[in-house]
C-alpha cells in the first residue's frame, strides 16, 4: 500500500509539475513560444525578457503554486490513506513536480530551470527556511541585478539553512537536508551554464542592453 500510494503522489506530483506557466501564458498572450527567444528557458527571467513583467508574475505565480497544490493534494491524499512515510511528503512531491518543470510531459520534456517551483516546494515544506533565503539572496539580486546569482547562492546554501532550521526545530535533519540536497542540486545543474557566465564575469545582469 506505501508503494502503490507513493508513486501514486509521485506520477500526480510529475503530471502537476509539467504544467509550464511561461509556455502556456507566452501562447495565449502573444500566440508565441517563449522558448523561441532569449536564453531558450520556460522561465520567469526570460518570460521578463521578452514579454514584460504582467506575463512574468503569471508564469512565477503559476510555477510557485502548483507546486504547492502537488505537495497539498499529496498530504491529503497520505492522510486519507493512512499511509506513514519516514520523511515530509512534501520532499517526495515536490522531487516530482521540480523534475515535471524542468522536463515536462506535455511539452516535449524542455522546462524552465526550476526556480519559482522550488520556491513553492520551500514554502510549503519550512515556511521558515523560506524566509531566510528570500531575506538573504532575493538582496542579492536587487543590488547585482543578476538573478542567477541569487537562485545559484541559494540553492547552494538551502540544504545547510535546512540543517540549521530543522535542528533548532527539535526534528532531526538528516531526510530534510539529504531531500534539500538533491533539490538544490538539480537547480545546480540547471544553473550550469549560469555558473560559468558567473566564473568568467560574463553573465548577463537584468536590465542590462545585449
Amino acid at each position: 500500500m506505501t508503494i502503490v500510494v507513493t508513486a501514486a503522489i509521485a506520477l500526480l506530483s510529475y503530471l502537476i509539475g509539467s504544467i509550464s506557466f511561461a509556455i502556456i501564458v507566452s501562447r495565449l498572450l502573444a500566440g508565441d513560444d517563449v522558448r523561441r527567444h532569449g536564453s531558450g528557458n520556460a522561465g520567469m527571467t526570460n518570460m521578463l525578457r521578452t514579454y514584460g513583467k504582467g506575463p512574468a508574475t503569471l508564469t512565477f505565480l503559476g510555477d510557485f503554486f502548483k507546486a504547492a497544490v502537488a505537495i497539498t493534494l499529496s498530504r491529503w491524499l497520505l492522510a486519507r490513506t493512512g499511509v506513514t512515510l519516514p520523511l515530509d511528503v512534501g520532499y517526495v512531491s515536490g522531487l516530482c513536480v521540480l523534475l515535471g518543470h524542468l522536463f515536462p510531459l506535455y511539452f516535449h520534456f524542455k522546462g524552465g530551470k526550476g526556480v519559482a517551483s522550488s520556491l513553492g516546494i520551500i514554502f510549503c515544506i519550512n515556511p521558515l527556511v523560506f524566509a531566510i533565503i528570500a531575506v538573504v539572496f532575493v538582496p542579492i539580486v536587487l543590488i547585482t541585478r543578476i538573478v542567477s546569482l541569487g537562485s545559484v547562492l541559494g540553492a547552494l546554501f538551502y540544504p545547510f539553512i535546512t540543517w540549521l532550521v530543522v535542528s533548532r526545530q527539535g526534528g532531526s535533519p538528516w531526510y530534510d537536508t539529504i531531500s534539500a540536497a538533491i533539490i538544490g542540486g538539480l537547480l545546480l545543474v540547471m544553473h550550469r551554464d549560469n555558473i560559468k557566465r558567473l566564473l568568467t564575469g560574463t553573465e548577463r545582469r537584468f536590465g542590462a542592453k545585449k
